[in-house]
């Protein structure tokens, strides 16, 4: 079986490697799939002593074979099992059960960010001692390299009383590995093998042990320690750390090489809750369907009611429009952007052009002087040649050249591998209008560099029209102040929110191409079977590098107001982020080379120093996201399954989605019918001094009036609570019209951002 790591290469380096969730239920009436049983359990009868003595005996009604894979306390009130879709329907018709629904799969959606932040300077802002240490970091990923020094726990102190958690043993993985920094590490494999049998344990370590890098990687971004000389091959050197350095990590393995199976993200988030934890990452995805069958939308609402910030990746699914996964209001949904700093390697060809690229290729260099050039296309007999997939080219028409490879379908290191294999000694890879002029370096097995797709229809004019074609690669190492930055990663999942398109999603992008952070160990930089490099850092992309980040300064913010709730800490990273550079112009979308939206960047790029002193927040109570199930017209036992409680909404109560107290606006509209009106009422929560608040409205918004009343907000004491009424009075527009727009309240001191989307559909 292919390393897992290798599988969400491929993917990621092709810009999609955060897939939708998929069933993995059989239709066949005899073949038995995981369910995940929602239990109502206030309807336990009086008879049992106890819930699980209920569920058992629940499930022996309608099959005497099954057995509970997981019992659940505290994500849900419910277990999982094996069963037949038969045997699903009969339990679904037995008293106290909410819901019977299919095990899901889901898959992963990687030194500079501190300063591209501007944590460097900001020391005196975050405390770094006692505060920051008693936060803890729960991260639910493939595991945990243990012996990374991005988890050394040097001048950290006893480990928080709160902490209820454990270190777990496995195969290559004991109590020990954990300490005062690495507080604790499980590993959650029996729905997994449950569908697909035992883990392969001489291909993958049944431990919380990370034999694929990604989990480690987005630990150590969270809340990795100080390194002093870090980087890869070279590239990125400097002092790796994450972001809240002194923050504890407790990780949750429950990724495998098979995939994330929802039964064992749902135990492990019920297990986090349990242990204590106070931030949850969560770099995988799913929810694309409504959040009562979600298990990550599900376990997240129990996380929130715990005072526990889920922060989730969008997905990289981009640019394409509804691509967002992970949009339940109670989740933090976090896009990717671009640093300043890239890796620049560029083509020169034998007609004296020379052509910008990126690679982190490290090795023996191409001989100083011209190579022969070949297109792939031109020196295979597959009708997908240009692609360089496995055994494509023609070994006599590549060796001693230079080949240039279109992008698409198989990872591009992959792409390199094949060309050394065919005595290619080296590699340019064009990038296709699919992924236009989006460039992510690649720790290549041979030298190579990327090419955006301008550059590549003219390489390949080139090739076409001069018939004895040369070229060369030339390595130049790191460069740091790369304008303009941050940019839209293209890959980064985009709105609208599909399933409740009154709520704007993204929320935020934080830092997300060619990350440097901590790594297995078990696998090479590229994940390929064939690299047998060992690294302690790797450099990747992805929305599952941009949550980390976020989840790291919720932590640090978490430190500084813990009496804040995942809303409070969500509202002022999202109110404060930036949506303009230094110079004024608006931040920019690599995918279209034009300004971003806030269906793209959300409230904007994070400013976690900013954060840290709002002004103002939006909080949200449970109770206010109970209003919002109800105003979803959820039944009673769809929403006792997430509340995990008896619930009614009144039915004497007018029940509105626009009233949820979210710090962002999206305003729909008919477009089939005239003018219309629409009000979204929000309340304000001082957490600064006191002051005088006036709103301001900017952006171009055409077709759409707004007003806010009142204007003017005074608060005179911390906590008060102050409402009020933005009016939007729309005109008949084209159907897919989108306009944008900000609100802002300032008293001279703080701002208070929310973005506006007014969507006609």
């Amino acid at each position: 079986m292919k390393p897992l790591m290798a599988v969400i290469t491929a993917l990621l380096l092709l810009g999609c490697c955060h897939i939708s969730m998929a069933s993995v239920q059989n239709d066949d009436d005899d073949i038995k799939g995981t369910y995940i049983v929602h239990m109502a359990k206030s309807e336990m009868p009086a008879s049992f002593e106890h819930h699980t003595h209920w569920y058992d005996s629940s499930l022996k009604s309608v099959s005497d074979s099954a057995e509970i894979v997981y019992t659940y306390e505290n994500a849900i009130h419910g277990f999982s099992t094996r069963l037949t879709s038969q045997e699903a329907e009969l339990l679904m018709a037995r008293p106290g059960i909410l819901s019977v629904l299919p095990e899901l799969r889901y898959e992963l959606h990687t030194t500079r960010t501190p300063e591209f932040l501007g944590l460097d300077k900001s020391a005196d802002f975050f405390p770094e001692s006692d505060s920051v240490s008693s936060v803890i970091v729960g991260v639910l990923d493939t595991g945990v390299w243990p012996e990374s020094k991005s988890f050394v726990d040097t001048g950290m102190g006893p480990i928080p009383s709160t902490w209820k958690g454990k270190c777990e043993t496995g195969t290559n993985f004991t109590a020990g590995n954990c300490n005062r920094k690495l507080i604790g590490a499980r590993f959650f494999a029996k729905g997994y093998e449950a569908t697909l049998g035992p883990v392969d344990e001489t291909k993958e370590s049944k431990s919380p042990r990370d034999d694929d890098g990604h989990g480690t990687h987005t630990a150590s971004t969270a809340a990795g320690s100080v390194v002093e000389g870090a980087s890869l091959l070279g590239y990125a050197t400097g002092t790796a750390r994450g972001m809240a350095t002194r923050a504890r990590v407790a990780v949750y393995k429950v990724c495998w090489m098979g995939g994330c199976f929802s039964s064992d993200i749902l135990a492990a988030m019920d297990s986090a809750i349990a242990d204590g934890v106070d931030v949850m990452s969560m770099s995988l995805g799913g929810g694309m369907s409504d959040y009562y069958k979600d298990s990550v939308a599900t376990g997240a609402f129990a996380a929130m009611e715990k005072g526990i910030l889920v922060s989730c990746s969008a997905g990289n699914a981009g640019p394409t429009s509804y691509s967002l996964s992970n949009v339940a209001p109670w989740i933090t949904t976090v896009g990717a952007g671009t640093l300043d700093r890239d890796f620049p390697a560029s083509v020169s060809l034998g007609n004296g052009r020379n052509y910008s690229g990126v690679s982190l290729f490290k090795g023996n260099s191409l001989p100083a002087k011209l190579l022969p050039f070949v297109y792939a296309g031109n020196a295979s007999n597959s009708t997908n040649g240009n692609l360089c997939m496995m055994d494509s080219l023609i070994p006599e028409k590549v060796a001693g050249k230079i080949v240039l490879c279109d992008r698409g379908v198989n990872a591009r290191v992959q792409k390199g591998a094949v060309v050394k294999a065919a005595g290619g000694l080296g590699m340019v890879l064009a990038n296709t209008a699919a992924n236009g002029e989006e460039l992510v370096a690649d720790a290549h097995l041979l030298p190579a560099t990327s090419v955006g797709e301008k550059f590549g229809n003219e390489i390949k004019k080139y090739l076409n029209s001069d018939p004895n074609p040369t070229v060369t690669i030339f390595f130049e190492g790191t460069k740091v102040g790369i304008e303009p930055s941050p940019v839209v990663a293209a890959f980064s999942s985009r709105g609208p929110n599909s399933i409740t398109p009154q709520i704007l999603k993204p929320d935020i992008i934080a830092p997300g191409v060619n990350i440097l952070a901590g790594w297995s160990g078990a696998v090479g930089p590229t994940g390929l079977a064939t690299d047998t490099r060992r690294v302690e850092f790797n450099i990747i992309s992805g929305t599952s590098m941009s949550c980390p980040h976020v989840s790291g300064l919720a932590a640090l913010l978490k430190a500084v107001h813990p009496e804040w709730t995942p809303a409070a800490i969500r509202s002022a990273l999202m109110t404060t982020a930036y949506v303009t550079y230094k110079n004024g112009q608006k931040l920019q979308d690599v995918a279209t080379g034009k300004d971003s939206t806030p269906f793209d960047h959300g409230a904007g790029h994070v400013d976690p120093v900013s954060a840290l002193n709002p002004g103002l927040v939006y909080d949200l109570t449970v109770d206010d996201y109970l209003s919002f199930l109800c105003g979803l017209n959820y039944t009673a036992a769809q929403i006792t399954s997430l509340a995990r409680k008896q619930f009614s909404c009144d039915s004497s109560k007018k029940y509105s989605l626009n009233d949820l107290n979210y710090p962002s606006f999206a305003v729909n509209f008919d477009s089939t019918g005239g003018a219309s009106v629409v009000k979204h009422t929000r309340t304000l929560t001082n957490v600064g001094s006191a002051g005088t608040y006036k709103a301001t409205i900017s952006g171009q918004a055409s077709g759409v009036k707004i007003s806010v009343a009142p204007e003017t907000l005074r608060f005179d004491q911390a906590n008060e609570k102050k409402s009020y009424t933005v009016t939007f009075t729309g005109s008949k527009m084209p159907m897919n019209t989108n306009v944008f727009a900000r609100l802002e309240w300032s008293d001279g001191k703080h701002i208070v951002s929310s973005p506006i989307a007014v969507s006609w559909t």
